[in-house]
């Protein structure tokens, strides 16, 4: 009865911690995280669901740690790529999952197998949502020259399934043998 009594008169307690990261930890947290992502088959779209999530919150946690160190030229660059290498791959995710919408927006417009039975409508500005597609995608490749394969594994192969159920050009459509 005693303990008891102690633990209701206790009062609230404070709780604090102080996590020290050196150098060299956050260095290696960095490249670590980096590699992950960058190993990452982005154009997986049930991967990055299921990724995502737990990526950002490292880089919440990267964030912090980093903070001492980022003044130091070799840290502060690393951390500039990691930051670089997640803005890129939000934008070609979302340049594909457009891609993706338009590709099941073409086969539903097609009907049944298609037949015609049962078709959706159809989109009346493909030409022009190609278009803006293709100008996207070489964008992201004169702004992100060292992401080139990332953008080419989720964009431009986005774009060459795209081409099979819509004829148009884009800029490196020789690659995908059109």
């Amino acid at each position: 009865p005693a303990p008891a009594a102690m633990l209701i008169n206790a009062g609230p307690r404070s709780y604090m911690s102080v996590a020290n990261y050196s150098r060299e930890d956050v260095l290696q947290q960095l490249d670590n995280f980096h590699a992950e992502v960058l190993a990452t088959n982005w154009a997986d779209y049930l991967n990055l669901v299921y990724s995502v999530p737990f990526w950002e919150a490292e880089l919440d946690k990267l964030t912090t740690i980093v903070q001492p160190y980022l003044h130091e030229p070799e840290v502060g660059a690393k951390f500039a790529k990691t930051q670089e290498m997640m803005d890129v791959l939000y934008q070609c995710e979302d340049v594909r999952d457009h891609i993706n919408e338009l590709g099941e927006v073409c086969t539903r417009a097609s009907g049944f197998m298609g037949t015609g039975y049962l078709a959706g409508e159809k989109v009346d500005n493909l030409d022009e949502n190609t278009e803006l597609l293709g100008q996207t995608y070489d964008e992201l490749l004169k702004k992100h020259p060292d992401f080139k394969p990332k953008i080419e594994q989720t964009v431009g192969h986005g774009l060459a399934g795209l081409r099979s159920k819509h004829k148009f050009r884009w800029s490196t459509a020789h690659r995908y043998f059109f």
